[in-house]
C-alpha cells in the first residue's frame, strides 16, 4: 500500500513527466477542464476511468457526468486514469500516490471515487488503481476515512465479480442517479459508514453487495442472491425519462494529444429496440429516447464554438435509425457551411443508408464507412434477429460507391449460437460481393479496398443469449483460419479478435461472486491493459484461476436451463425474463421479432417497467399483455 502525506505531488509528478511516455496523459490544463477551489466544496468525486488517457477521454459518459456534476456549487468532479506501465513503476518506486488530473490530489482525498465498468478485461486496472491510491482493496476492510468506492456502466449490470471490491453499484443512466448519490451522501456522511450505506441503498439503482449473500448449489452455480437488512430483493435500473432536457456538455474538455475519438461527439438518441439478441448494449439502454433536432442543431453549434473540433460524430447504438437522420444531417452540415465542419456516423446498418445519406456525409469530408451484417448467412442474421439481408447490404455499399467511397469495412461475428460451416462461408461470400459491387461502381482496382473484421460471441446478460454456451479458445481459433483461408484477394484485408481474450471476457462476464478471488489473483501475478494485446497474458489468469481453484471453462462454456438461476438476476435491466426466454426460443427457430417503433410490440417489458414512454419515430406502441408467462 502506498501511504499518503502532506508531500508536494504535484511537483513531485512534474518531475517525473520527462520520464515516461506520453507525459500529457497526466498533465492536465486542457481547454474547457474545470478547477474549483478544494476547501469550498462539500463533495470531492473522482471519476476513475480503469484505462488509459486516450481511451478515456473518448467515453461520452466522461464528459457527461464530469459536466453534470461540475455545475453543481456545492460538489467537484476531477478524472484520474490509469498509469501505464512506465508511470505506474515510478509512482510506486517514489511512493507517490494515484493523483488526478486536475488538482494533483491523491484518490484517496476524494470523497467518492467513482469507476465506470466499460469493458471486463479493465477489472484488474480497478484493482491496480485502488492499490496505487492506499485504498483497500475489498470493502470489508475500508472504514471512515477511506473514500466511498462507486461503480457504474454496462459492466454493472452483473455486479458479482466485482462485488467484494465495490462499496456501491449504479444501476442505469447517471445523468439523475448521481444528483441523488450526492444529496443522500451530504445528509448521512457524518452519521457513519453502515448509515450511508443503508441510505444509499434506498435509492432506486443502487445495490450495495454488502446488504445481499450469494447462496451456492453443490456443483457450484448460484442458488439465490438474497438481500438481507432490508435491502430491496431487485435492484431496478435509473432511467433518464426527459432525454431531450437532460444535461449535455456544451463545453466538453478538449485533449491535449491525440486520443481515440478526438471529435466532437453529439448524442443523438439512446436505446435501440432492434433486437439483435446477442447485443447487450441494446436490452441495458432501452427504451429509445431521440432529441430534438433544434437540441442537436443547438448543442452542434456551442460544441463547435466551445472546442474547435472540425467533425461532429453523431453517436448512439444506432445514428442511422434517428427518424430524422437524414434532415438532421443536411440541417448540421447548412450550419456548419463555410467552417469546414464534417459529419460523421461512428457506424451503419446496412438497411439504413442511402445515396441522400451518403452523398451529404461526404460533403465535407470522406469519413470511413462501417456496416454491421453480423452474420454471413440470412438463416444466421435471422437468428441473431439482425433483420437485414444481402440485398440491404449490397445496396447500401453501391449507395456508398456511388457516392466516391473507395473503401468500407465489414463487422462480423463468430461463434454465435448456431452457426455452421455455411454460416462462415457466407462472410467469405458477402466480402466477395461488396469487392464485386465496388468495381461494378467503377472503383479503381488499385484504390478499392474491403476490410473485413471478426469479432467472437461473447454471452453477456440480460440477453436472449445468456443462456447460450460460448465456443472453446480452439474452436473459435479454428474458424479464424478457416475465414483467413477463403479471402484470397488482397483487396480484402481481415482482422481478428484474439480468443484468449474473449474466452476471459465471457469468464467474466457470466461471473459470481467467487471469481472475485481470481480477479485478485491475477492483478497479485501482474495482468494489467489486459484489454491490450502487449500487455494480455493468458497464462497469467490460468495461474491465477489454479491458485483460486475456479474452473474458468465451466463459466464461459456452461450451458444454463430457463429455471436456473444466474448471478445477475437480482439486477433489473428492464426486459421480462418471460420475453427473453421466448426471444430465445424463436432464436433456436430462426424466427425473428419486428422492431416494436415500425411495428407490434413484442411484449419486452421495458416501458410498463421502467414507466418511461419511448420516442417511437415511426409509430409503433406498447402493449403489456404482450409480455406473458409460459
Amino acid at each position: 500500500m502506498i501511504l499518503t502525506d502532506k508531500r508536494n505531488y504535484a511537483k513531485e509528478l512534474d518531475r517525473l513527466l520527462a520520464r515516461v511516455q506520453k507525459p500529457a496523459r497526466y498533465a492536465g490544463g486542457e481547454w474547457n477542464s474545470v478547477c474549483k477551489e478544494w476547501e469550498e466544496t462539500a463533495v470531492k468525486i473522482a471519476f476513475a476511468f480503469p484505462d488509459v488517457y486516450e481511451v478515456g477521454m473518448s467515453h461520452l459518459g466522461l464528459q457527461i457526468l464530469y459536466d453534470t456534476v461540475n455545475r453543481r456549487p456545492d460538489t467537484l468532479m476531477e478524472r484520474v486514469f490509469a498509469p501505464w506501465g512506465d508511470m505506474e513503476e515510478k509512482l510506486r518506486q517514489n511512493r507517490i500516490p494515484l493523483l488526478s488530473i486536475e488538482s494533483k490530489r491523491p484518490l484517496g482525498d476524494f470523497d467518492i471515487a467513482a469507476f465506470t465498468l466499460q469493458y471486463e478485461m479493465s477489472f484488474t486496472n480497478i484493482l491496480n488503481m485502488l492499490d496505487l491510491a492506499g485504498i483497500p482493496l475489498r470493502s470489508s476492510d475500508r472504514k471512515s476515512g477511506f473514500p466511498l468506492v462507486i461503480a457504474g456502466g454496462p459492466c454493472a449490470f452483473n455486479p458479482e465479480p466485482l462485488a467484494e471490491f465495490i462499496d456501491v453499484f449504479a444501476i442505469g443512466e447517471g445523468e439523475e442517479l448521481f444528483h441523488d448519490i450526492i444529496d443522500v451522501y451530504k445528509s448521512a456522511k457524518e452519521r457513519g459508514r453502515e448509515r450511508l450505506l443503508r441510505e444509499l441503498a434506498g435509492i432506486q439503482g443502487i445495490y450495495v453487495p454488502a446488504f445481499y449473500r450469494a447462496g451456492y448449489n453443490s456443483d457450484g452455480s448460484v442458488c439465490a442472491v438474497s438481500p438481507r437488512e432490508g435491502a430491496p430483493a431487485r435492484v431496478v435500473k435509473r432511467v433518464v425519462e426527459d432525454y431531450d432536457r437532460v444535461t449535455f456538455p456544451e463545453k466538453p474538455i478538449v485533449p491535449n494529444t491525440g486520443v481515440v475519438h478526438d471529435r466532437i461527439m453529439l448524442e443523438v438518441l439512446r436505446g435501440c429496440t432492434r433486437g439483435c439478441r446477442f447485443c447487450q448494449a441494446g436490452a441495458l439502454y432501452r427504451p429509445v429516447r431521440e432529441k430534438s433536432p433544434d437540441t442537436l442543431i443547438r448543442q452542434a453549434e456551442a460544441l463547435v464554438k466551445n472546442t474547435g473540433y472540425d467533425e461532429i460524430s453523431l453517436t448512439s447504438l444506432s445514428s442511422a435509425d434517428y427518424s430524422g437522420i437524414n434532415p438532421l444531417v443536411k440541417g448540421l452540415l447548412d450550419r456548419m457551411d463555410g467552417l469546414g465542419v464534417g459529419v460523421s456516423l461512428p457506424s451503419l446498418r446496412v438497411d439504413a443508408f442511402s445515396v441522400d445519406l451518403a452523398g451529404e456525409l461526404q460533403r465535407v469530408r470522406r469519413s470511413s464507412l462501417t456496416f454491421a451484417p453480423e452474420a454471413g448467412t440470412q438463416r444466421l442474421r435471422d437468428v441473431i434477429n439482425k433483420g437485414v439481408t444481402e440485398k440491404d447490404l449490397l445496396e447500401a455499399v453501391s449507395a456508398a460507391f456511388g457516392a466516391g467511397w473507395q473503401a468500407v469495412k465489414l463487422y462480423f461475428m463468430i461463434g454465435l449460437p448456431t452457426e455452421t460451416r455455411e454460416d462462415l462461408d457466407g462472410i467469405a461470400s458477402l466480402a466477395g460481393l461488396v469487392l464485386k459491387k465496388g468495381e461494378e461502381m467503377g472503383v479503381k482496382r488499385g484504390r478499392l479496398k474491403v476490410t473485413v473484421s471478426v469479432s467472437s460471441f461473447v454471452p453477456k446478460s440480460h440477453t436472449p443469449f445468456q443462456w447460450e454456451p460460448q465456443n472453446t479458445i480452439e474452436e473459435l481459433r479454428e474458424k479464424q483460419m478457416y475465414i483467413k483461408s477463403l479471402l484470397r484477394d488482397k483487396r480484402i484485408s481481415f482482422k481478428w479478435h484474439d480468443p484468449g481474450v474473449s474466452f476471459l471476457e465471457g469468464v467474466i462476464a457470466r461471473g459470481d461472486r467467487k471469481l472475485s478471488a481470481a480477479l485478485e489473483r491475477a492483478w497479485q501475478l501482474g495482468s494489467r491493459f489486459d484489454g491490450w494485446s502487449e500487455c494480455f497474458n493468458f497464462r497469467t489468469w490460468m495461474t491465477a484461476f489454479e491458485d483460486t481453484g475456479l474452473d474458468p471453462g465451466w463459466y464461459a462454456h456452461r450451458r444454463y436451463d430457463y429455471d436456473d438461476k444466474l448471478p445477475w438476476d437480482h439486477v433489473e435491466a428492464g426486459m421480462s425474463r418471460n420475453f427473453l426466454v421466448r426471444e430465445h426460443r424463436n432464436a433456436m427457430e430462426a424466427s425473428t421479432t419486428p422492431d416494436c417503433r415500425t411495428g407490434r410490440c413484442p411484449g419486452c417489458g421495458v416501458c410498463t417497467e421502467m414507466g418511461v414512454k419511448p420516442e417511437m419515430g415511426g409509430g409503433g406502441g406498447c402493449d403489456p399483455l404482450q409480455d406473458q408467462v409460459f
